[in-house]
């Protein structure tokens, strides 16, 4: 049984191809059609899935949409009630919109999918998940465990922002829920924005700068902004935001209560923008803590899943791992609204058509996150011919031991192997990578390669059995979502500076993946899961002695993740990178 799930309309959308309940392919939109976080009908993504499942539309059984357009429409139409007249111009906004596009989206998926195949008509193959269960089952069903609880935390759903659920073999349901408008993700998302960041988009730039300010606002926070119960439930003072009726996330009394008004974008970081970051990154850790808490408490269920945007803070993620709540951890790599449609699809199967769950292996189903399109050594090839740049393919060995010497000679690199990646993290596949005993890695990374602010920080991708060599963390962490202390004797004392200044400070033996707070964010690589990048960084640890890579995403600054051969090329060609790594091809720029 073949089922198609698409999430689209909102951001982020994909898709996803499952058949009997195993995953075939998964890839974000934004990917093809090279605009970040695109929202429109992911048609490129739904062409790769069937090519890369090599059937035609017509033999997939069911399309699962990943939410129910109508409950939606249902929230925003009460909310606007309840809120009148205030938000009347955001109303006559919106309104146009929903009834032209978003109320009637069947028939609109509907003509879409006819422009895919005309001959195929989908209105008795069409289905409809709901927002958070779709999170929840792309969450649970890949996961190794029979038995979880699941917990979905993000923006906004149909009504739900935060769910709690239970999973039991082929089996969700529904305990708990909190409703619109009291949200962690759009609390976050409102200092996203008030500290100058694009909303649904910047947050994890909101999450690498609060390590560099201090608590200063946080019970200014919990005073005024958010009521937090003792068993981790919240509700937001809606005097302070704007985001049920208006036009910004914040409003003038947001603004009064901190005594400015919202950064302007690009404008200069500010000591009291770090501060807001870590003020309302503590309140985060409290919420998800307290509430991890009490489930465990309440329903002595020992392991743990999690989806939705709010757990791709993997600050707090990794603070619930080392709290010790749950017996073990499980977070859909794919976490935000581009995983709803995995969700989607797992649900059309296990839920709607009641099929069980495949023997569990120990292993999740999720092959690593690399569900998305690759490329053979001759379509590299076609794609380099014409590119002016000096290549030569080699064989395997010879290309592992070129690229880790060019990283021992902290040269930079682009690494672009094997399938692609579903989420947002790049996981060695589609990757920019150096050398993390480095000094200058960070700066000439974020100035001359990514293009981007110089506080954010880089993650590290180490062998699977060298991870407590360098970081209190023990276990897997295979889709940097994790985050955990670098080793104590790694560390060197520095001078006493703040805010920015920190940033060129050398604060261990591994400054490049060491965050101003002595933190990083961990990729766990072995050998079953990605052989080609564990050899790599096997023989670096050979040159070097370090058993870990500089890892960060293989794009620049406001563009996607690479996906083709051109793509890599063009960003190599644009910035700059050393070498590039295109399969087989070893690629210079200069002979």
């Amino acid at each position: 049984m073949w089922i198609l799930g698409i999430s689209a309309y909102y951001h982020d959308s994909a898709a996803a191809l499952i058949k009997d309940g195993q995953i075939v392919a998964a890839a974000q939109e934004e990917r093809f059609c090279r605009e970040k976080h695109y929202a429109g009908f992911p048609r490129q993504s739904i062409e790769y899935c069937l090519a890369e499942a090599g059937i035609p539309l017509h033999e997939v059984d069911n399309i699962v949409f990943y939410e129910k357009p109508f409950l939606k429409f249902e929230r925003l139409l009460e909310t606007y009630h309840a809120f009148a007249p205030a938000g009347f111009a955001s109303f006559v906004k919106a309104m146009p919109i929903w009834l032209k596009e978003k109320l009637f989206q069947k028939r609109l998926l509907k003509q879409e999918f006819a422009a895919l195949d005309a001959d195929v008509d989908i209105t008795a193959k069409l289905l409809f998940s709901e927002h958070h269960l779709s999170h929840a089952a792309s969450a649970f069903y890949p996961s190794p465990f029979e038995q979880a609880l699941i917990l979905t935390m993000d923006g906004t759903g149909e009504w739900a922002t935060t769910t709690v659920m239970l999973g039991e073999g082929r089996d969700i349901r529904l305990l708990k829920e909190l409703h619109f408008p009291h949200s962690l993700g759009l609390l976050y998302s409102a200092f996203t924005y008030y500290c100058g960041f694009k909303v649904n988009a910047g947050e994890y730039k909101l999450m690498g700068l609060a390590p560099y300010g201090r608590p200063t606002y946080v019970e200014v926070i919990r005073e005024h902004l958010v009521d937090i119960a003792a068993d981790g439930s919240f509700r937001l003072n809606m005097r302070y935001f704007n985001y049920c009726t208006g036009l910004t996330m914040t409003n003038r009394r947001f603004d009064q209560l901190f005594g400015r008004g919202p950064r302007r974008p690009e404008s200069e970081i500010t000591q009291m923008d770090m501060d807001l970051a870590h003020s309302v990154q503590v309140v985060t850790e409290e919420i998800v803590l307290k509430l991890s808490r009490s489930l465990r408490q309440e329903y002595g269920v020992d392991k743990l899943c999690l989806a939705g945007g709010v757990v791709l803070n993997c600050v707090a993620n990794g603070k619930l791992l080392r709290e010790g709540i749950f017996d073990e951890l499980w977070i859909q790599p794919a976490a935000g609204d581009a995983g709803g449609a995995l969700g989607a699809a797992l649900v059309g199967y296990h839920l709607h058509h009641q099929r069980d769950r495949a023997g569990l292996s120990g292993a999740d189903g999720m092959s690593g996150s690399y569900l998305g399109p690759s490329f053979s050594d001759e379509d590299i090839g076609a794609a380099l011919e014409h590119s002016g740049l000096c290549y030569e393919l080699q064989d395997e060995d010879a290309l592992i031991d070129a690229a880790a010497k060019a990283l021992a000679e902290d040269k930079v690199i682009g690494w672009f192997q094997g399938r692609m990646e579903y989420g947002p993290r790049a996981l060695g596949n589609r990757s920019i990578l150096g050398d993390p005993r480095s000094p200058r890695t960070q700066s000439v990374m974020n100035l001359k390669i990514k293009y981007r602010e110089s506080f954010r920080p880089f993650a590290p991708s180490v062998l699977r059995e060298d991870v407590h060599e360098y970081f209190d963390m023990e276990g897997d962490s295979p889709y940097m979502l994790l985050v955990a202390p670098v080793q104590q004797h790694r560390r060197r004392q520095l001078s006493d500076v703040t805010g920015l200044e920190q940033v060129n400070q050398i604060r261990s033996d591994i400054p490049a993946v060491t965050h101003v707070d002595y933190s990083a964010r961990i990729q766990t690589v072995s050998a079953d899961v990605n052989p080609l990048y564990y050899r790599l960084i096997q023989a670096f640890k050979r040159l070097t002695g370090y058993g870990l890579v500089v890892n960060t995403s293989f794009n620049v600054r406001g563009e996607p993740v690479v996906c083709t051969p051109a793509d890599a090329i063009r960003c190599f060609r644009n910035t700059d990178m050393d070498e590039l790594y295109l399969g087989r091809w070893r690629v210079l720029k200069r002979g």
